[in-house]
């Protein structure tokens, strides 16, 4: 955080003057007095040989100046082409960077959920639990929301979009991407099984899910194209029903993998008496996902399916890995399967998500 220059003035020259550190505060929902205090604690009085009465007029014009900024904040392309403040643009890129800033600790709480007045009236709750100041989960809360609004309809790329009209990193708005991707798909992240896992990993796999499983990643050039599923494909994984329902079928995949694995591991005698059951909870996942309420289930499934009983009978990460790698590919050498493509694109996701979400 830059420390408090010499000069308290508001002006110096034609900078508007912004401190960091006091645009943090205001950021974080203080009260003036909360901030004064916070920087008096902090020995900037003794640095500057300033009153305190000097301070607080001080912190006061900034947080005045910081809510007379905060609507061009809501459309950032606005912040450089106005004349009220002159602010140059790294200070400008700082401040819509922080603005759309949000804690991992708040967005676990809503991620998923509708945006809708309904969520911010929770969000009372949301704040005791997280200790997250009411104003900052509101201000959170909109940012999502005014992103979500207008990237919804947009064609092209999410995190492009996102960066485009709200100027942000590359970073935050794939991190945004993420956020407006479970939003609209309405995944289910606040069950208590989920609780282990963080925000970056549901990232993580909202990336997986945008590059393989949406519209945009066969054509990229419609609609909505990075926020629905690609519907087409969606019903096409039913096809993949065959590998559990015929039962010659699921015999000899099954002996193919415990084939290639046998020597491999640790847990073999588990994976051997477990195959069936983890291969038809993979296949049935994959078949339930043409309804949107399987949809919003996707990650609570992978985890009572197959996270669970794999953590269950002591399976390492590279286990997991090791398993779902000759999973998927023997499917290739089995006679009379027929659906290679959709199982792979099928597949490639979940073993991704899978291994990102087994913290072993």
């Amino acid at each position: 955080m830059g420390k408090m220059s010499v000069e308290l003035d508001v002006f110096v020259g034609n900078t508007t003057i912004m401190d960091e550190e006091v645009y943090q505060f205001w950021l974080d929902g203080y009260t003036v007095a909360d901030a004064v205090r916070v920087r008096m604690e902090g020995g900037v009085l003794q640095e500057c040989e300033a009153s305190a009465e000097v301070l607080h007029s001080d912190t006061m014009d900034q947080f005045r100046t910081f809510q007379m900024c905060e609507r061009l904040l809501h459309c950032p392309s606005k912040l450089a082409n106005q004349l009220l403040f002159q602010i140059p643009p790294h200070r400008q890129a700082m401040l819509i960077e922080r603005y759309y800033a949000f804690d991992d600790a708040f967005v676990r709480e809503v991620l998923g959920k509708k945006l809708s007045k309904g969520t911010k009236k929770d969000l009372d709750d949301v704040s005791a639990k997280t200790g997250i100041t009411l104003k900052s989960c509101r201000r959170q809360f909109d940012n999502f929301k005014r992103v979500f609004k207008v990237v919804e309809e947009l064609k092209g790329s999410l995190v492009e979009n996102i960066q485009q009209h709200f100027l942000l990193s590359d970073k935050l708005a794939r991190d945004y991407a993420a956020i407006v991707f479970f939003a609209n798909n309405r995944f289910e992240t606040g069950k208590r099984k989920l609780q282990y896992l963080s925000f970056q990993d549901f990232a993580f796999c909202a990336v997986q899910l945008i590059n393989n499983w949406t519209v945009g990643a066969v054509d990229n050039m419609v609609e909505d194209m990075d926020v629905d599923l690609d519907k087409e494909f969606l019903q096409d994984l039913k096809d993949l029903k065959v590998l559990i329902t015929d039962k010659d079928m699921l015999d000899q995949h099954k002996s193919l993998v415990c084939t290639a694995l046998r020597g491999k591991t640790k847990v073999f005698n588990e994976m051997e008496a477990n195959f069936k059951n983890l291969s038809r909870g993979l296949v049935n996942i994959a078949a339930k996902l043409m309804n949107a309420k399987d949809v919003r289930d996707f990650f609570i499934d992978l985890v009572e399916k197959f996270i669970e009983p794999c953590r269950s009978d002591r399976w390492t990460a590279g286990d997991i890995k090791l398993f779902l790698t000759h999973y998927t590919n023997s499917v290739h050498i089995l006679d009379t399967f027929k659906h290679q493509v959709v199982w792979d694109r099928y597949m490639g996701v979940v073993k991704s998500c899978i291994l990102k979400m087994y913290h072993d």
